[in-house]
């Protein structure tokens, strides 16, 4: 099985591969609370919200032993866990964390391709000390972050991005997995469903149906079958059970889209109300937009009901939004095209996708990867 000691560069399989490493922080943004307020080491703690409204950002392993995760409603959250202790959440603080985290990751090398503030790939396959060593690279990452910010990181060590990340998440918190050329498809098919990204509860739930609970059973379906059941996503399911990842680790990384979401007090359905509050959203969403000087042509309104269901209702243009009031003018028509609602909504969100680069060096790039997939 994989282990923390296993050098990814002494298997002669391993020529010619990439080195990947996925470091991912462990319970980040909790983690950062624990750490800046000694009175909550040690005790189940929860960033975000206590209202009856209220969401879980993040939770301790404290609170995780109760079944408190992220994005949970607070109140279910408070349910399972009456000592459950609520912080509001505080993200200049976890900004400054993570860029101190990602000087760190440049320290070793400049192929970084970050996901959120609290991970990222690295392609170590040519380092900037000329470690060689995958493995060794990820351990002197994770003593680095101790050391610098007090706070433990898990890291995969594979030869593709999909197994890196599955490997940071096998010995959390604080560990180290590291999966060798000839191990990827034995590891996946050992899995169950479930840990496969990009497979949500509603997704493994259509696989349970369907006989698939292991990554075993997801390989011993053809790519036939997969696509006559999930379509494109089959494709992906396809190599994923084979351990197969063609991705490389992407510096500059496409931002998909640029957007926000608000969550009511109170619910709302009155016609004038959900205007006025699209007016606010759109404001702000546009701001991120214009401060990234990002250009799209896909807006996209959400909206979850008071029953949690969730609604998406989305209008694409042949040509980039021109500007603000353009943003504004389809965000309204979406909302009209659905008034009066069926039910009142606890949160409304606006995003902008489809986003362009300025680049035609860097979109032949991606026209190319994309040809891999």
């Amino acid at each position: 099985m994989p282990g923390d000691s296993e050098e990814i560069e002494d298997d002669e399989e391993a020529q010619g591969l990439r080195k990947i490493i996925h470091v991912d922080m462990d319970a980040f943004f909790a983690s950062v609370e624990q750490r800046d307020n000694p009175e909550l080491r040690g005790k189940p703690v929860a960033v975000g919200g206590s209202s009856g409204r209220g969401v879980v950002a993040a939770a301790s392993y404290e609170a995780r032993k109760f079944g408190v995760k992220s994005a949970m409603p607070s109140v279910t959250a408070k349910r399972r866990c009456p000592d459950l202790i609520f912080v509001k959440s505080r993200f200049d603080a976890y900004r400054e964390v993570s860029a101190q985290i990602r000087e760190i990751f440049n320290h070793y090398t400049p192929h970084v391709e970050p996901l959120s503030l609290d991970e990222a790939y690295l392609d170590v396959t040519e380092d900037r000390h000329g470690l060689g060593s995958a493995t060794r690279i990820a351990q002197a990452i994770r003593r680095d972050i101790r050391e610098k910010t007090q706070l433990t990181a898990s890291a995969g060590v594979s030869y593709n991005k999909f197994l890196a990340k599955l490997a940071s998440d096998q010995n959390k918190p604080d560990g180290i997995c590291v999966i060798k050329p000839g191990m990827g498809a034995a590891f996946v098919q050992s899995l169950p469903i479930r840990r496969f990204h990009g497979i949500g509860p509603k997704g493994a739930e259509k696989m349970g149906l369907l006989g698939i609970e292991t990554g075993a059973d997801l390989a011993a379906k053809d790519a036939e079958w997969l696509r006559a059941n999930f379509g494109s996503f089959g494709e992906y399911l396809y190599r994923a059970a084979r351990g197969i990842d063609l991705r490389p680790v992407r510096t500059n990384r496409i931002r998909k889209s640029i957007g926000g979401e608000r969550t009511f007090s109170e619910d709302i359905s009155s016609g004038s109300e959900l205007r006025e509050t699209l007016d606010r959203i759109v404001e702000i969403v546009w701001e991120r937009i214009a401060a990234k000087e990002a250009k799209g042509r896909t807006v996209t309104l959400k909206l979850k009901f008071n029953d949690f269901q969730i609604m998406t209702r989305t209008r694409s243009l042949d040509k980039a939004v021109a500007d603000k009031a353009q943003f504004s003018d389809i965000a309204h028509e979406i909302l009209a095209a659905e008034l009066p609602l069926p039910m009142p909504i606890r949160l409304m969100g606006l995003t902008l996708s489809n986003l362009e680069r300025g680049e035609s060096e860097d979109k032949r790039r991606d026209d190319a990867q994309l040809s891999l997939l």
